[in-house]
C-alpha cells in the first residue's frame, strides 16, 4: 500500500492497545474511540470480549479490528503490528497495557517465572515500539507508544518482585527508545496506582485502600485512560512517565497495597 493510500484510509488516528478487551484496557479503547480515534484490540484468548469491545467502539464512530497475538511468543508479537495494519490500513500508536501479574517475593523468586514476566511486560513492548517505528517511518510519519508502568516504581516494596524487576525494565526502556527513536516515535510512560480489585482482594478491602491515597481516592481506569490520551496528544513530551495514582507513591506502605491494608486491618470479632 502506497503511504498515500495508508493516510487515507482514514481521517481518525489509529492506536494498537495490548490487552484491549478486558478491565483497564478496555476502558482505554473507548476513551480512545470517543476522544476520535480509530482501534486494534489485541486479545490472547479473550477473543469474545475483543469483539464485544470493538461492537462498543464502533458505537462512538470509530473503526475497530481485534487482533489475536500470545505476548509470551516473539513470532506473535512481531506478528501483532502487521495484522493491526492489515485490517485498519495504518497505526499511529501502541499502548502497552497487557501485563503479567504473579506474586512472588524474594525467598519464591525463580529464573522461569522472571523469564515469563520479562517476555510479556518487558520485551514484547519493545518490540512493538520496535515495529511501530517501522512502519511509520514506511509512512514518513510521527507516532507515540505509550507503555503503562506501576506507580510501585516510585513507592518500591519487595512483593510481586519478577512482575516489578520487569516493569522496573519497561521504565528504564521507555527513556531509552525515546532516545533512540526520535524524532519519529515519542514514548511516554503511564504508572497508574491500584484502581480495579484484584485476586483475593475484598470489595472493602479495595475501598479502605483508595481512601488511603493523599487525595483520598486512587486512581481509576478512566483517569488512567485520560492520562493515555493526553500523552498520545502531547507531542513535546517524551521519555517520561506520568504518575495516575491519587498520590498512592507519596504514602510509602513497605508492602504491596493488599498485603499493607491486611497488616492494618482491625482485629475480626
Amino acid at each position: 500500500m502506497s503511504r498515500a493510500a495508508a493516510d487515507s484510509a482514514g481521517s481518525r488516528p489509529v492506536a494498537l492497545v495490548t490487552g484491549g478487551g478486558q478491565r483497564l484496557g478496555r476502558e482505554i479503547v473507548l476513551h480512545l474511540a470517543a476522544q476520535g480515534w480509530d482501534v486494534a484490540v489485541h486479545y490472547h484468548r479473550s477473543a469474545q470480549a475483543a469483539e464485544a469491545v470493538c461492537a462498543a467502539a464502533r458505537g462512538f464512530g470509530a473503526r475497530a479490528h481485534a487482533v489475536a497475538a500470545d505476548l509470551a511468543d516473539t513470532a506473535a508479537v512481531q506478528s501483532l503490528l502487521p495484522q493491526a495494519v492489515a485490517g485498519l490500513q495504518r497505526v499511529d500508536a501502541v499502548v502497552n497495557n497487557a501485563a503479567l501479574f504473579v506474586f512472588d517475593d524474594a525467598q519464591h523468586f525463580n529464573v522461569q517465572a522472571a523469564q515469563q514476566h520479562y517476555q510479556v511486560n518487558t520485551i514484547a513492548p519493545v518490540l512493538l515500539a520496535q515495529a511501530l517505528h517501522a512502519h511509520l517511518l514506511t509512512r514518513g510519519a510521527q507516532g507515540c507508544v505509550v507503555n503503562l508502568l506501576d506507580q510501585k516504581l516510585s513507592n518500591p516494596d519487595p512483593d510481586y518482585l519478577s512482575y516489578t524487576l520487569s516493569k522496573a525494565a519497561l521504565q528504564a526502556a521507555t527513556v531509552a527508545l525515546a532516545q533512540a527513536l526520535a524524532p519519529t516515535l515519542r514514548v511516554v510512560g503511564v504508572a497508574p496506582g491500584l484502581m480495579l480489585p484484584s485476586g483475593p482482594m475484598t470489595d472493602d478491602e479495595f475501598t479502605r485502600l483508595h481512601s488511603r491515597t493523599p487525595l483520598q481516592r486512587g486512581s481509576t481506569p478512566l483517569d488512567v485512560a485520560q492520562a493515555v490520551h493526553f500523552a498520545l496528544q502531547a507531542r513535546a513530551m517524551t521519555g517520561t512517565t506520568l504518575l495516575v495514582d491519587g498520590g498512592q507513591h507519596l504514602a510509602g506502605n513497605g508492602r504491596d497495597v493488599l498485603f499493607a491494608v491486611r497488616e492494618q486491618a482491625p482485629p475480626s470479632p
